[in-house]
């Protein structure tokens, strides 16, 4: 197995695991994988995973989630992003990276509204997610599965 594939097979692997564990979280309406890990790229840089969350989700285990997701690809020098959007289909951001997320504690914070939610990163002049993406991700992994587009053999075999 190339070095590639292998860390393609980690990244499928830690996203599945993420999934796992934030389904069960309350407040989570819907996980998708996109990004280059959704397409037969051999060498994604991240796994990137849009999930969607209700208004009121207190963010704080997800983020935790998403900083497992991204400590594991950082092994092997790769990254990972969660993107949230809200039950509306607007994208509002990503999770926050840090530990203790609150207004003042980062002076590099970019967030549009540092603390405002907790945990809830709102760099929207960094990142934004086009909204067709957000309605019609390729692959939508909870709570039903949902292939709007061709899948690479591994995506299929690791996370359907």
């Amino acid at each position: 197995m190339t070095e590639e594939k292998v860390v393609r097979s980690q990244l499928l692997a830690a996203v599945r695991e993420f999934v796992r564990s934030a389904s069960r979280l309350s407040g989570v309406q819907r996980i998708a994988l996109i990004g280059s890990l959704a397409t037969t790229k051999a060498d994604p840089k991240d796994a990137d995973v849009l999930v969607t969350v209700t208004d009121e989700m207190d963010l704080t285990t997800l983020a935790k989630l998403g900083r497992r997701l991204k400590g594991t690809a950082q092994q092997f020098n790769h990254g990972a992003d969660i993107f949230l959007a809200n039950p509306k289909g607007s994208y509002i951001g990503r999770t926050c990276n840090w530990k203790d997320c609150r207004p003042g504690v980062r002076m590099s914070c970019d967030a549009r509204n540092c603390g405002l939610r907790s945990f809830l990163h709102d760099d929207l002049e960094t990142v934004c997610l086009d909204s067709h993406l957000i309605s019609a991700p390729p692959l939508e992994l909870w709570p039903h599965v949902i292939e709007r587009s061709p899948l690479p053999a591994d995506v299929r075999e690791t996370l359907l």
